[in-house]
């Protein structure tokens, strides 16, 4: 099977390396920016860079919209596949149909349609094992799945099929389990250094902190600090030490009131 991808991004670049891996052959990449492609193809095996969506000749089976959500559109109304080709995005919030209504205005042609979301926060560069990482699948018709989950086994023991009402859910969870608790580390790590403290000194803490709630069969369970324990002299003091930074009051007090809340 030869597939093709479309962006030159953190998710490109790491399913183009792992599917290479699995001698699944990558033909093309796309980038806007062409020397972004080239980069990219150029540590990958006879893969062509191009800056033009054009692939009716191409002989990729299933082509990847590896871009930001924001562009998936623009990419299914300029790209032209081959006859019966498999087009995916690789979005958590996007819906499937996306490429199905978008292709229906503004293309003449038969393609299937699907979806091949990888559930990690994935960066250029940092290189990481796909064994364990769930793989959500969704598409318009068996056979399509049938191609979509093939490819996934190949790459990962964890597929699941989810359409597109249920990734967006799982997607929200991931933004709160991962964007949101690695923003409060960074902003953890500002509340320190502005005191000349070592972030450092942090971080057994978190990484403790992680494996409890792994472990736990709710997080909930495992929650600890002055919110779960109701040590409104401690919650108060800390406030008023924050004051001075609106922003970072505003959170402590957001979060602080939750867990209260949740642990009532």
């Amino acid at each position: 099977m030869n597939i093709s991808i479309i962006g030159t991004g953190n998710m490109a670049w790491h399913l183009a390396r792992v599917f290479e891996k699995q001698e699944i052959r990558v033909n093309e990449i796309y980038g806007r920016e062409i020397s972004k492609a080239i980069l990219l193809a150029d540590d990958l095996y006879d893969t062509k860079a191009t800056d033009e969506l054009d692939f009716s000749d191409s002989e990729s089976d299933v082509f990847f919209i590896c871009v930001n959500d924001d562009a998936i559109e623009e990419i299914c109304s300029k790209i032209i596949l081959p006859e019966n080709a498999i087009l995916v995005h690789t979005s958590g919030s996007k819906p499937m149909e996306i490429i199905i209504q978008t292709l229906e205005i503004y293309h003449d042609l038969k393609v299937n349609a699907g979806v091949f979301y990888p559930i990690m926060t994935f960066t250029k560069g940092k290189n990481i094992s796909f064994e364990e990482i769930p793989i959500c699948i969704e598409a318009e018709n068996e056979e399509t799945q049938f191609t979509l989950v093939e490819l996934g086994k190949l790459i990962s023991k964890e597929i699941y099929l989810l359409n597109s009402a249920e990734r967006a859910v799982l997607h929200i969870g991931a933004v709160f389990s991962c964007n949101f608790a690695n923003h409060l580390w960074a902003l953890s790590k500002e509340i320190l250094e502005a005191e000349d403290l070592d972030f450092n000194l942090l971080k057994p803490l978190i990484a403790e902190t992680f494996k409890k709630a792994m472990e736990a069969k709710h997080p909930a369970e495992v929650q600890t600090g002055p919110a779960v324990r109701r040590d409104d002299n401690i919650l108060k003091n800390q406030m008023a030490y924050l004051a001075d930074d609106e922003d970072l009051a505003r959170v402590y007090n957001v979060i602080s009131n939750s867990i209260k809340d949740w642990h009532a």
